[in-house]
């Protein structure tokens, strides 16, 4: 799979101090995950790509084209979320979505075409004619979403997509940009201070921090590793010769926290081989978890200091 954004030795400075600092990076994946604390640059960087910030120095290319030098046809390929609402408030949704529409490159009638379309997808088809001064939270979040969409872009960045929303709010935007996903047709980029929406949404992470790229993980390989570091809670008198026999097999343990055992199992041993061996023992298990909050550790691993603090 091809990048979808490169960036190379990107520095971007405000006031001659720098907030990028030599960014690195080819990014491939179908859906990827902008992390960091605040201030670490991920709204800084969103915005050179779209070209509002020059670079000092370096570049960053998306579709193998220069964001310096083709900034009228990456913003044609481009739909943008932003963090904060923009809206007029007696503007209707159909015709805020079909200004966006048009301000990204599409003819008049196409535009207010594209925009029923787009807010229908995204569940306001129903109050497309309300001003949006009226919509929930929920809603302007959603109207957000449809003029990002309505111009058929082949790349997506969405800043904070599930800020200030309610769970259920949150759940169906959550689901909405997985459908997104899984549809092929473009790739996305999701900035999110919550680690939760880029674990349930993305397939590659990168972690910011103080303006350098802290971590850079692909999420799908993490979660197929996972599947083999699992977590234990065994009883019963052959516990050790249990134990023992999962060793022989080819397992790593290795004592866990309240009694339990990890396990980290071979490429050729499969989870009912352990189930087999309990039995074989007369072993009772109670609990069996596999690794969980891969996502986390990155990320805490990638904030600390060298000195191992946060």
């Amino acid at each position: 799979m091809d990048p979808v954004i490169e960036l190379d030795a990107l520095e971007v400075r405000f006031g001659g101090r720098p907030i990028l600092k030599k960014l690195s990076a080819a990014l491939i994946g179908r859906s990827i995950g902008l992390l960091g604390p605040n201030g670490a640059g991920k709204s800084t960087l969103l915005n050179t790509l779209l070209g509002f910030h020059r670079p000092y120095s370096g570049t960053a290319r998306i579709f193998g084209m220069d964001v310096r030098t083709h900034a009228r046809r990456v913003r044609e390929l481009v739909g943008y979320m932003p963090e904060n609402d923009a809206f007029i408030a007696a503007m209707s949704g159909v015709r805020f979505v079909r200004l966006m529409a048009e301000l990204a490159g599409l003819p008049p009638e196409q535009a207010l075409e594209r925009a029923h379309e787009a807010l229908f997808y995204v569940g306001l088809g129903e109050v497309r004619y309300r001003p949006m001064g009226t919509y929930s939270l929920g809603m302007k979040q959603a109207a957000k979403m449809a003029q990002a969409i309505a111009h058929g872009p082949k790349l997506l960045l969405l800043d904070e997509p599930t800020n200030g929303l309610d769970p259920p709010a949150r759940a169906r935007m959550i689901q909405l940009i997985r459908e997104i996903r899984d549809r092929g047709d473009l790739r996305l980029i999701v900035s999110s201070h919550l680690l939760r929406d880029v674990e349930e949404c993305c397939d590659e992470a990168l972690i910011l921090k103080d303006g350098e790229i802290a971590a850079y993980c692909n999420l799908e390989e993490e979660r197929r590793s996972n599947l083999r570091f699992l977590e234990i809670e065994a009883r019963g008198e052959k516990r050790e010769a249990f134990l023992a026999a999962l060793r022989e097999l080819g397992c790593e343990t290795a004592p866990g926290a309240q009694g339990r055992t990890k396990l980290v199992l071979p490429s050729q041993m499969e989870i009912r081989n352990v189930y087999e061996s309990a039995a074989e023992h007369e072993v009772e298990l109670r609990r069996l978890n596999h690794k969980r909050d891969s996502l986390e550790d990155i990320f805490l691993k990638a904030m600390e200091t060298a000195d191992g603090r946060l």
